[in-house]
């Protein structure tokens, strides 16, 4: 720390020089992070900033609108609005700890499991988000991970039912990949889990991370069975700061009634005036995204997200289709799902797709390369995650670099 201060303008500069150098977040294709509002929006958060979500008593109508974005997603995901129960997180993270935490906290108070000396179990693909390897460590649960194939790069109804037993606290079925952008079978999956119970065998909850696909499947997949019409399905998660459109921050738990989100989770307080009872894991942040995320769905409306998702899911597309044609990938997500493009090299390429990540780099853009998980990690994926912000002359110009890396010598 300097020993004097300088001018808010002088300080401000000495900030903008050391981020300059970052990459602009508009060519970040590795992020599935928002990156542009509107100006309305970006005022809205900058006056709501202050507030403090967890004040309900001194802002009891941000609590409101926070509720209302509740009963909103839990109705777009085809639950009871008047029964699901849910609140806003720092994002899909605190969302996934949180389903986690009520699933152990079920299994352990089941009058069938309880008193077992066993260690618990959660089953998720291999393709799931670190957060639910947090989960289990942190709360020392055992993962059962489903590992990937050349057939699935995902979890599937038969390597559930094989992982599951008298311990599993519950199965997380993916909708959106990251590692190719590919809504997992959670339907059939659910329909595994239910012959399994009828069949004699465990009842096991189903949590859907649908991270990025909450926001996406909805407007562009309604006939897509997924969510809470599958009464196997407990609890569901989404990012408000992803296809949501909201600026970073913010992601969205929902139960479907308060007996699966349980008990377990209440803590009372009064700590800020009258007595509260409180949910999250975090406690004092920023109302700001909240309003912004009612914002949207006021400002959008169902067909404004379907629109703007649909240029996107349009965008990502003809993106994978004309890459496929340069000749020389192998595309694993053509973007018709979450609007995201991911490729391999076909075996006769002689470069290797960090050679083309770095030529990119070198052109304002950044996009991952990454290794597949576990019984496929010697396959490298380039991926590109299409966010509403792209036009389509930005993703021909993308396309145009990709083709002169690829027929340069």
């Amino acid at each position: 720390m300097p020993e004097h201060g300088r001018e808010a303008s002088a300080a401000a500069d000495v900030l903008r020089k050391r981020l300059g150098g970052d990459t602009s977040p508009t060519m970040n294709l590795a992020t599935f992070l928002a990156t542009s509002y509107e100006p309305e929006a970006a005022q809205l958060f900058s006056e709501y900033l202050e507030y403090n979500l967890v004040d309900r008593d001194q802002y009891p109508a941000a609590t409101e609108i926070e509720q209302q974005c509740v009963r909103i997603l839990g109705e777009l995901w085809n639950g009871d609005p008047k029964g699901v129960v849910g609140g806003a997180t720092t994002g899909s993270s605190e969302a996934a700890l949180l389903a986690g935490a009520a699933l152990l906290r079920r299994w352990e108070h089941n009058s069938r499991y309880r008193g077992r000396n066993a260690r618990p179990n959660l089953v998720f693909g291999a393709n799931a988000h670190v957060c639910w390897h947090k989960f289990c460590r942190h709360w020392n649960v055992e993962p059962r991970v489903a590992p990937v194939g050349p057939q699935a790069l995902h979890l599937t109804p038969e390597s559930v039912t094989e992982l599951c037993d008298e311990n599993t606290i519950g199965v997380v079925g993916i909708l959106g990949s990251t590692i190719d952008g590919s809504y997992e079978p959670i339907a059939e999956i659910a329909a595994a889990l239910d012959e399994l119970a009828e069949s004699g065998g465990v009842d096991v909850p189903l949590h859907i991370d649908a991270a990025s696909g909450g926001f996406i499947a909805p407007f562009l997949d309604p006939e897509l069975v997924w969510d809470f019409r599958l009464s196997r399905v407990q609890s569901i998660n989404t990012s408000g700061h992803k296809y949501g459109l909201v600026p970073p921050g913010l992601g969205w738990m929902l139960w479907r009634n308060r007996q699966a989100r349980t008990g377990w989770l209440n803590f009372r307080t009064n700590y800020l005036g009258s007595p509260r009872t409180h949910h999250e894991l975090t406690f004092s942040r920023s109302a700001a995204p909240v309003v912004v995320q009612y914002y949207n769905f006021v400002r959008l409306g169902f067909e404004g997200y379907r629109a703007a998702h649909a240029r996107t899911r349009e965008t990502a597309a003809m993106l994978a289709d004309a890459l496929a044609e340069t000749g020389p990938f192998q595309i694993l997500g053509d973007g018709r799902q979450l609007p995201v493009v991911a490729l391999r090299l076909r075996d006769h390429v002689q470069w290797k797709l960090h050679e083309l990540s770095d030529y990119l780099g070198q052109l304002g853009w950044s996009v991952p390369v990454y290794a597949l998980p576990p019984d496929m990690e010697e396959t490298d994926v380039l991926r590109v995650v299409i966010r509403d912000d792209m036009t389509r002359g930005e993703a021909e110009s993308l396309l145009s670099n990709v083709r002169r890396f690829v027929t340069t010598p």
